[in-house]
């Protein structure tokens, strides 16, 4: 956002998006810093806006340059802290019971934030919300800064519609080719140009005919389009999807398969009309944002494609690895879907044909307010932790951070499993004092669930003695010129371990982990051990 004083809204500032080291020099007054508008960098010492200055430092002038100048979102709802600050002033207000908090690390807006990421790590989002909230604008501004003019991300927008045919999404066969063609592989198809883009856009995905929107989805899921046995395969592409509802819902129900392969929901909050003269400003100097986007902050492809790289090399520390396994292993679990430890999940009750509700509403020992897995009728898929893991990565490399922490996972857990944990309505959680609200705010609810996780994996004491981590470190040195009784001294310790843990404490999600995978690495060295002795023989 910028404010009403007369500026260039072209202008990328000078200084740096993170402070220095100390002992740096500081950077000379810049009498354009005055200009910046409430969601503006402090002014911080640092090189120059330069073809030469990192990819991320590139990528935050990006997005504050948005929020500056383009989006108007002035709600920081990803919020960060500086522990050496202290807690941050917090305020709360009479009503429902509602707590401001003044952050004390740089803090960003989901809003902007998520789409700048989505657009590093080439992921699907999906923006939702009323009409006029800025969805299909913020779309637009990640296809400018891939390089694209304003006329050709506009020209690329598949607009959803009730008569979209499979033509209009992809593409047509040559007249003549068809009619000349002696066999299928002769026929050349008119592909649509967006195809090829860097950054798709498809708005209001949800009124898009069912067979359309199939082939939509093996375009964006497994990257190519077919027609007539001829195939097109697209780039890795950041994906932006729009739809005016949580749901899914519109003029064609939006095929589950679809809805699953979205990575990252984006909320599209009100404007707040104390920021009216923004739009005063825009009117009076007829200023469009995306025709207005500086040359400084355009990526071009090789760029695009470091900086994918740079994400990836981003390590996770163990301690935050093993605190997410933790809270990803609360979910699937469930004592009375099965006999065997195996098969002690939901989608076991799901393929029985049965609901979640009846079964967990059978005593198993539990108390179903504390325990997390009460809480939801489904567990976290492979493809929803690959998208975790990219996240968190891309907003560690963001924030300039060596590496990802706990905080980056709580920020970012919200957003990629909103579509992807299904509540469960008749949990008793949601019946205690307080907790209703969760039934609305699935942002919250998911936030609050992954600090409880926390807590009780620090209560348990894991963090600092997880028994299950020398047998796994042990393992991981490999099996090659193990001996015989090294191999029976591992397989001893396993079977140690598992005797107390079923001595000690019922079957919890994590423990039922914990025990697959010891069982895994007892059935490993077994192998092991049999061909040891089958040497001898």
């Amino acid at each position: 956002m910028s404010d009403s004083s007369p500026h260039d809204p072209r202008h990328v500032s000078q200084a740096p998006t993170l402070a220095p080291a100390k002992g740096a020099r500081p950077r000379d007054f810049d009498v354009r810093d005055l200009y910046e508008g409430p969601a503006g960098r402090p002014g911080l010492p640092g090189a120059p806006a330069s073809a030469g200055i990192p990819l991320a430092e590139k990528l935050r002038q990006a997005y504050f340059w948005i929020v500056n100048h383009a989006i108007i979102t002035p709600y920081y709802d990803i919020e960060f802290n500086d522990p050496a600050a202290g807690p941050p002033r917090a305020f709360r207000f009479g009503g429902a019971g509602t707590e401001v908090r003044l952050p004390t690390d740089a803090s960003f807006s989901s809003f902007v934030l998520l789409p700048i990421l989505t657009f590093a790590v080439r992921k699907r989002a999906l923006f939702i919300g009323g009409p006029g909230r800025g969805k299909t604008a913020s779309a637009i501004l990640m296809g400018i800064l891939a390089g694209y003019s304003p006329e050709e991300v506009r020209r690329g927008i598949q607009h959803g519609q009730p008569q979209m045919t499979l033509a209009d999404l992809l593409g047509n066969p040559l007249p003549r080719d068809l009619v000349e063609a002696k066999d299928m592989e002769s026929i050349k198809i008119a592909w649509r140009r967006w195809i090829g883009m860097r950054v798709k856009i498809v708005d209001e995905y949800n009124r898009i005919p069912t067979r359309t929107q199939s082939a939509l989805l093996t375009l964006l899921a497994d990257g190519y389009a077919e027609i007539l046995d001829q195939t097109i395969t697209s780039p890795d592409s950041a994906w932006f999807l729009t739809a005016n509802d949580d749901l899914g819902g519109g003029t064609y129900q939006v095929i589950e398969a679809l809805k699953d392969r979205i990575d990252v929901v984006i909320k599209a909050l009100n404007f707040n009309p104390r920021f009216l003269q923004e739009l005063l400003d825009r009117v009076e100097r007829e200023l469009k944002p995306e025709e207005l986007v500086p040359h400084e902050i355009v990526f071009s492809e090789h760029e695009l494609d470091a900086i994918h790289q740079e994400i990836l090399h981003v390590p996770i520390p163990p301690k935050v690895r093993r605190s997410l396994e933790f809270f990803a292993a609360q979910f699937d679990f469930c004592d009375l879907a099965a006999r065997e430890v195996e098969y002690k999940t939901k989608d076991t009750i799901r393929i029985a044909g049965k609901t979640l509700s009846a079964t967990c509403a059978n005593d198993c020992g539990r108390d179903k307010v504390k325990v997390l897995c009460s809480q939801t009728e489904n567990g976290l898929s492979v493809r929803a932790l690959l998208t975790l893991l990219h996240y968190v990565k891309a907003l560690a490399w963001f924030r300039g951070r060596a590496e990802v922490s706990i905080e980056d996972v709580r920020q970012l857990v919200p957003w990629v499993l909103h579509e992807k944990l299904v509540q469960n309505p008749t949990t008793p959680y949601l019946d205690v004092a307080g907790n209703a609200i969760y039934r609305i705010d699935r942002i919250a609810w998911i936030r609050r669930a992954f600090d409880l996780s926390c807590e009780e994996y620090a209560r348990l004491g894991l963090e600092a003695d997880d028994p299950v981590v020398p047998i796994e470190n042990a393992f991981e040195r490999g099996l090659d010129g193990v001996p015989e009784g090294e191999v029976r001294k591992r397989m001893n310790a396993i079977e140690t371990h598992l005797e107390k843990l079923a001595k000690a404490t019922k079957l919890y999600a994590h423990v039922q982990n914990d025990v697959l995978k010891l069982k895994y690495f007892h059935q490993r060295y077994s192998n092991y051990l049999r061909w040891l002795l089958s040497c001898k023989a």
